[in-house]
């Protein structure tokens, strides 16, 4: 799974990186979006970033205004997460989920299945992939809670011991 590691991806200053950045750890990424009505799981994904980041995870945020639920720019993204909910996560820069002008990071993401067999198209805002550090995809809907307990079990035993 070194396609999805060597995709490039921006930061919201424009800055270039991929996936690569995060090999070896338990990576949660998410589309998110500031106006949306799942916007208080950003609290939920800080709590999970603040209890496992030590230990090799990360949560990284891809908003999108694919649903027409986002800020305009950037800085009101970023000002948004670290005001409102004191983000720590890195955030990248806008991006759509689905259709033709999709990031290459979801048309790979997007091949996982959820807990009941179906890939394909990103539902809603705060869909979760899981990337764990031997490459596997797993796929949580939107409505499915950061601190869910599926997701909680996968991070830790995909974690080495405390």
């Amino acid at each position: 799974m070194t396609a999805l590691n060597d995709i490039p991806i921006a930061t919201t200053d424009g800055a270039e990186t991929s996936l690569a950045a995060y090999d070896g750890k338990v990576k949660m990424i998410v589309n998110v979006a500031s106006r949306c009505g799942l916007a208080p799981q950003y609290g939920k994904l800080e709590q999970l970033q603040k209890t496992y980041g030590e230990r090799g995870f990360t949560v990284l945020g891809f908003p999108s205004n694919q649903f027409l639920q986002e800020l305009g720019s950037a800085e009101a993204i970023s000002e948004y997460c670290s005001t409102t909910w004191g983000i720590t996560f890195p955030i990248f820069e806008r991006v759509k989920v689905n259709g033709r002008a999709e990031h290459p990071v979801y048309t790979e993401l997007k091949k996982a299945q959820d807990a009941e067999g179906k890939a394909g198209r990103v539902k809603w805002n705060f869909e979760k992939f899981i990337v764990t550090p031997d490459g596997a995809v797993h796929r949580f809907r939107p409505r499915t809670e950061p601190d869910d307990p599926a997701i909680v079990e996968l991070i830790e035993k995909s974690l080495p011991a405390s």
